[in-house]
């Protein structure tokens, strides 16, 4: 049986606190350094689906970068069935954020909604036992979850308390955070679909503790990168209740995602000042704000999202487009039919080239 929250240990160890000294600092410089993009939207679109591809990778669905930012410019066609997965991903993600949003809540409904649009379908939490997670090498069983439908209501229940009321325990939220990610992993309450949707339930849960304006800090390139070792620390609380190693492990994601964010973001603002000047320098008559949102809003932008974003005409959008290659700004490329341009000096930034 699992614990219901709030646990009934002491986790704020002098170790754990000094970690989360340092999460906060970090944290505190990225939500700062957002505020250098004139629109924000921009982030939302082009690390939205950055997140979504490297949380996709831990459940080993592998796409490119390519395929992830292609797939974006075509309504309803994907570069391969593994981007349509992470753009799946990335709706969830910010229909999450649109929910929490509205209501300043992260309910259950919110989180079934969540993973209903990662997995297109309504199944809901488990009502039919035989959910085991096995070693993906081995084949071996590493964890047995709750199969009673009644103990996954009533541990769901206790979690949604935990994640909204405040007044059930007096913790920091990065160590919240911790905790809400253990206990949901491990009542995995879905078929399928636990890992994205508790990595999405992290990001929507600092945005709703006012620790970041935008859900665009992504602790997956950092799971990804260390994915024995969480793996690990989280068994390692299952079976000994030793919850220190993975509360310093999260707040070291935070950290190191967040030092990771900032140089992130001041390359992209960096490169978009560069675009501006030369744009006004080459083309003065072309430039425009939303000309330079819409650049770096889609790496890979198309005739279609000139015409909308700017309000133009079909003709003079295809005009701007051309005299941007002309000039040495976007790239041509063909798929089938369709021609796309692509903002390469922004690709390479999102793809860490």
């Amino acid at each position: 049986m699992i614990p219901l929250l709030p646990l009934q240990i002491e986790v704020e160890t002098k170790a754990v606190l000094k970690k989360l000294a340092a999460a906060h600092r970090r944290l505190a410089e990225f939500k700062g350094v957002i505020t250098s993009i004139p629109n924000q939207n921009i982030l939302l679109e082009t690390l939205t689906l950055r997140e979504a591809k490297e949380s996709s990778a831990i459940e080993n669905i592998i796409s490119t970068f390519a395929e992830v930012y292609q797939s974006s410019v075509f309504s309803n066609l994907f570069a391969s069935p593994e981007a349509k997965e992470v753009h799946l991903y990335a709706e969830a993600l910010k229909q999450g954020f649109a929910l929490i949003q509205s209501s300043g809540l992260l309910t259950n409904n919110h989180i079934l909604k969540i993973q209903a649009v990662i997995e297109q379908n309504d199944a809901g939490f488990r009502k039919v036992p035989g959910t085991k997670l096995l070693n993906e090498n081995t084949g071996e069983l590493v964890y047995m979850p709750p199969q009673d439908a009644v103990e996954i209501e009533t541990l769901m229940h206790n979690l949604e308390e935990f994640i909204n009321n405040d007044e059930m325990v007096d913790l920091d939220p990065l160590i919240k955070m911790a905790i809400i990610h253990y206990q949901f992993e491990t009542i995995h309450p879905f078929y399928d679909g636990n890992g994205r949707t508790g990595r999405i339930i992290n990001i929507l849960y600092l945005v709703n503790k006012k620790l970041l304006d935008l859900p665009v800090l992504y602790l997956s390139r950092y799971i990804i990168s260390k994915k024995s070792d969480y793996y690990h620390y989280l068994q390692q609380v299952r079976e000994t209740g030793n919850w220190g190693p993975w509360i310093l492990f999260i707040l070291d994601g935070v950290e190191n995602t967040a030092k990771e964010g900032v140089v992130l973001i001041n390359a992209i603002h960096k490169t978009m000042q560069q675009f501006k000047q030369e744009i006004k320098a080459k083309l003065p008559k072309l430039y425009s704000q939303d000309l330079l949102n819409n650049l770096f809003k889609y790496p890979y932008t198309k005739i279609e999202f000139i015409e909308r974003d700017l309000s133009v005409s079909r003709s003079t959008a295809i005009r701007y487009l051309e005299e941007l290659v002309k000039n040495g700004f976007l790239e041509k490329q063909k798929w089938g039919r369709e021609s796309f341009y692509v903002n390469k000096s922004l690709f390479e930034i999102l793809s860490n080239k």
